[in-house]
C-alpha cells in the first residue's frame, strides 16, 4: 500500500522541533486548499457532462460520484479547520514551549497526519472515478454523434 505522508520517515514527528512541524502543517494546509479547489473543479466537470447521459445506470453512477465528492469536500473543510487550529497551537508552542504537553501534542499531530493521509486516499479515488466516468461519457457522446450524423 502506498504511503502518502509528506515528511521524512521514522520518528520525525517525535524528533522534529516545533518550527519544523509548523512548516509541515503549513504544507498540509496548502495542499488541502488545493484539493478543495480541485473538488469544486471535479464537481463542475461532472455537471458539464451530466447532460450527455442517456442511460439510467450511467446517471446513477454519476449521482454516486457526486455524492462522494460532496462528502469528500465536507471532510476537506473539516480537516482544513483542524489544520488551522493545529497551526495556532503550534504557533503558541513556538512562542511558549510549556503551553501544551509535548507528548500529547505530538500524538495529536500524528493523528492529524493519519487523517490527512486517509483523506488524500479518498480524494485520489474520487478524482480517478470522475475522470473515468467523464471519459466514458465523452466517448459515448462521440459515438452518438457519429451514429446520428451517419443516419
Amino acid at each position: 500500500m502506498s504511503d502518502f505522508r509528506n515528511r521524512p520517515n521514522g520518528n520525525y514527528i517525535y524528533s522534529a522541533n516545533w518550527h519544523e512541524l509548523y512548516v509541515l502543517t503549513e504544507h498540509w494546509k496548502s495542499d488541502l486548499m488545493f484539493y478543495k479547489d480541485d473538488l469544486m473543479f471535479l464537481d463542475k466537470l461532472i455537471d458539464t457532462h451530466v447532460l450527455w447521459i442517456s442511460k439510467e445506470e450511467d446517471l446513477e453512477q454519476v449521482r454516486a460520484i457526486e455524492k462522494s465528492i460532496v462528502e469528500t469536500n465536507n471532510k476537506c473543510i473539516i480537516l482544513l479547520e483542524r489544520v488551522q487550529l493545529h497551526l495556532t497551537h503550534l504557533a503558541n508552542l513556538i512562542d511558549n514551549p510549556f503551553t501544551y504537553d509535548a507528548q500529547k501534542f505530538r500524538n495529536e499531530h500524528q493523528q492529524l497526519e493519519d487523517d490527512f493521509t486517509a483523506f488524500l486516499k479518498i480524494f485520489r479515488t474520487n478524482r480517478k472515478e470522475v475522470f473515468e466516468i467523464t471519459e466514458y461519457l465523452i466517448e459515448s457522446d462521440k459515438l452518438i454523434r457519429l451514429l446520428t450524423k451517419n443516419s
